[in-house]
């Protein structure tokens, strides 16, 4: 990141997903400075774009929230109603909940079942256990999910669950959600 321009920031999120085209001898570096500065224009240009009272401080918490919605989402459609759910929960005051953080914080020893011991580890990352959002980003987030960070939908739910078939079900109410779970969830299981 020193090299990029960027000392002490961590890479994680920095750099945008796509497809990018090179010439045989050009340098690692060379791919690595334009993906990462092509995530500094999106993330710009995502941020000027955003909606008014969002409650996000700068652009790096928009990339941060837009790593944890890329990671939520089974199917585009879901992004920014996933994004106005995670909204909903910072303007409120809420924990975000959100398995991913916690499956990053874990890093090698999530073996791929999470279990309630790790969503009760105390980590940066675990936002079971944690107000806010996470220190840094969780993944690279893509166009539709930085747009969705900063343009989320406008709704009242405060939950949702995977549905199985890699849409996610939305609720209002806790009681809605805990139906939701059972319906879709424990049925897998």
């Amino acid at each position: 990141m020193s090299r990029l321009g960027s000392p002490g920031v961590r890479p994680e999120g920095w750099f945008f997903p796509d497809t990018y085209l090179f010439a045989k001898g050009e340098s690692d570096m060379s791919v690595l400075a334009r993906a990462h500065q092509a995530m500094q224009r999106q993330l710009q240009t995502a941020w000027a774009q955003r909606s008014p009272g969002l409650p996000l401080r700068s652009p790096f918490e928009a990339l941060i929230l837009a790593s944890i919605v890329e990671k939520e989402t089974g199917r585009s459609e879901d992004r920014s109603m996933i994004a106005g759910v995670f909204v909903n929960r910072l303007r409120a005051g809420m924990r975000l909940q959100t398995d991913p953080t916690v499956i990053y914080g874990l890093g090698s020893k999530f073996d791929g079942n999470l279990r309630k011991r790790d969503l009760l580890a105390d980590h940066p990352f675990n936002t079971y256990m944690r107000d806010g959002l996470p220190p840094w980003p969780i993944a690279m987030p893509g166009q539709a999910a930085l747009k969705a960070a900063l343009v989320p939908a406008n709704t009242d739910a405060f939950y949702f669950v995977a549905r199985g078939d890699g849409s996610s079900a939305f609720s209002r109410t806790l009681q809605e959600h805990n139906r939701a779970v059972a319906k879709f969830q424990l049925k897998h299981q």
